[in-house]
């Protein structure tokens, strides 16, 4: 299990602990890891392509900052709210209001936003850059090896 649901992780700073770190899977406690969430949150849009585009950027600009300040936590959290500006933008560029199911748990037929697909695009684009960068995955496996 990626995450210890018993810790607190409201109260830990992660940045000063980061052995109680797991990356875990696709975007899995991406809300709960602080003080990254504060730092990434205010900047994770995609409503329209240009408000993905700036969003995708200063969320890769985190990237860059926490990989020069030699966090892998904070590399990894840029990650995951990149993956997840994919995620979303997917998810309301096939649903319209973001909503699979109807109300009686039937998937609603797709209404596809082009719109949406554009910010989709530009955040996949991102995730990709990241999650093929050789010295995001070597410090991935470091961490992984050190801390589980």
């Amino acid at each position: 299990m990626p995450f210890d649901y018993q810790l607190d992780y409201s109260n830990l700073d992660l940045r000063k602990h980061p052995e109680f770190y797991r990356v875990g899977k696709g975007e899995q406690g991406v809300l709960l890891v602080e003080p990254y969430k504060s730092e990434i949150l205010p900047y994770w849009r995609f409503k329209t392509p240009a408000i993905a585009k700036e969003s995708a950027e200063n969320i890769y600009r985190l990237f860059e900052e926490y990989r020069n300040n030699d966090d892998f936590v904070g590399m990894d959290m840029a990650r995951k709210f990149i993956q997840m500006g994919y995620t979303r933008a997917r998810r309301y560029t096939n649903y319209k209001g973001g909503h699979k199911y109807n109300e009686d748990g039937t998937v609603k037929e797709r209404q596809i936003d082009p719109e949406k697909a554009k910010s989709a695009d530009i955040f996949k684009a991102y995730w990709d850059k990241i999650r093929h960068n050789d010295d995001y995955l070597k410090r991935k496996k470091s961490h992984q090896e050190t801390y589980g």
